[in-house]
């Protein structure tokens, strides 16, 4: 049976139970024409490049299915026609990739990096971010000194 990748968006005010129903509602229809949903990830709420249906955040659904042609041009019509999807896409692969898609791979790349040295910042010209965008740290009365230098300063004024 051929292999598919299926990319779903629904609408932001949508809750992630409700993606998840379309998605059961995607894998009843597929299991009806003898087909399987074998990989499901949900990619959470992410914001899109351009509003699509008014809408500029959208709830992903990744479903990897095995099924005839005609089972999943019907699941495709029905997410078409679902008032609470705005796309989808689907493309038939050569197989399906086993572990997390490089979304999720990416995101906990992502969490381990945030978890890093925070260390202290150094304090800007202006602290509400206005500066005309230029970064002004690099300035000599914004960099850390070492107390040496600074007592020194202090002795001969």
């Amino acid at each position: 049976m051929p292999l598919y990748e299926c990319v779903l968006l629904a609408r932001n005010d949508v809750t992630q139970q409700q993606v998840e129903a379309i998605a059961d509602q995607v894998e009843q229809t597929l299991k009806a024409g003898g087909g399987e949903v074998r990989k499901r990830e949900y990619w959470g709420l992410r914001g899109l490049a351009y509003k699509i249906k008014k809408n500029r955040k959208a709830h992903y659904m990744l479903l990897g299915v095995s099924s005839p042609p005609a089972a999943l041009q019907e699941a495709e019509r029905q997410l078409g026609l679902h008032e609470d999807v705005l796309r989808t896409l689907t493309i038939r692969v050569e197989e399906l990739e086993e572990g997390p898609s490089a979304i999720l791979a990416r995101r906990g790349e992502d969490r381990e990096r945030e978890r890093g040295f925070r260390g202290p910042r150094p304090a800007g010209r202006f602290s509400s971010g206005r500066g005309g965008g230029r970064d002004r740290d690099d300035r000599e009365e914004f960099r850390a000194r070492p107390r040496e230098e600074m007592d020194m300063g202090m002795d001969g004024e």
